[in-house]
């Protein structure tokens, strides 16, 4: 019988689970954070999420940022990162109901307010372009899901929207109009059936990738959001897709794999073996 975190997220795309950070591993985590942050901030980190753009690939044209990329790389010299990451593993293989010798590591990001900028992200399912056919759009929706991303809030966080039940229907023409054109939404909740998620700091949301969200970014309440996704091998290369778009391949070297423990490591040997079997060609999901 599944649990009740497996019924809610599979019957309305989301759920909220409180207290993923274990007390003893809070202080690092938030003081990893807290110097990523400002590192990205003085221009230190050129791995980010720029205003302006909304998905990747990113530039640098402006110096203002609203995601902070590649949070487990070796040159960032966080180790609390990967080591949180990976103690996951539990309520991932729960939610995607797989086994956790399949789990494969993925991304880990921080989503955080821009500091000059208000900025939004548009309505999106995160593998089907808003101006999808009906028909291409119930393709990607029937198919299995092999992946499951998340949002761990070290502050109180109102910035993501959602659709609740979205991730397995077609659009409304009413949702289409709202979900088709690249612009954000002036406000989110003029989306038919558009919900407010809130998370109080220490609540983690993971969410099937195809639930109709945006978010709304106010450059006046902090935020330091954990944003990450991870996947079973069992998704192969229709999951490489969404996920070698945000370039991975500094995940490959010696070095990265030397800060991971035994476990963290056959994590990347999979995560590496799909891009392998992928090829070269890096192909992005969405525009904007």
């Amino acid at each position: 019988m599944p649990s009740q975190y497996k019924q809610a997220f599979d019957e309305v795309g989301y759920v909220i689970i409180p207290d993923l950070i274990p007390p003893e591993a809070r202080p690092e985590l938030e003081a990893a954070t807290a110097r990523t942050v400002a590192r990205t901030r003085a221009g230190q980190w050129p791995h980010r999420r720029v205003v302006g753009k909304q998905f990747p690939p990113f530039d640098t044209d402006n110096p203002d940022s609203w995601g902070v990329q590649h949070v487990m790389h070796p040159d960032l010299g966080e180790p609390a990162f990967a080591k949180w990451y990976t103690s996951l593993r539990n309520i991932v293989t729960e939610l995607l109901a797989c086994d956790e010798d399949a789990l494969q590591m993925e991304l880990f990001n921080i989503l955080i307010n821009p500091t000059a900028h208000d900025f939004a992200l548009r309505w999106h399912r995160d593998a089907v372009d808003g101006t999808a056919s009906p028909e291409e759009e119930m393709r990607v929706l029937k198919a299995a899901q092999y992946g499951i991303q998340w949002n761990t809030a070290l502050y109180r966080d109102s910035c993501l929207y959602v659709v609740p039940g979205s991730h397995r229907v077609l659009r409304t023409p009413e949702q289409r109009a709202h979900s088709t054109d690249i612009a954000p939404p002036e406000n989110p909740m003029d989306m038919p059936g558009a919900i407010r998620v809130t998370l109080n700091p220490g609540e983690t949301v993971f969410y099937n990738s195809n639930i109709l969200h945006c978010a709304v970014y106010d450059s006046k309440q902090p935020r330091a959001t954990l944003h990450a996704c991870m996947g079973s091998t069992a998704g192969g290369a229709a999951r490489a897709g969404n996920i070698l778009q945000h370039g991975l391949l500094w995940m490959k070297e010696e070095r990265f794999r030397q800060t991971l423990d035994a476990t963290g490591k056959v994590m990347l040997d999979r995560l590496i073996e799909m891009q392998e079997s992928a090829g070269e060609e890096v192909r992005y999901s969405l525009k904007g």
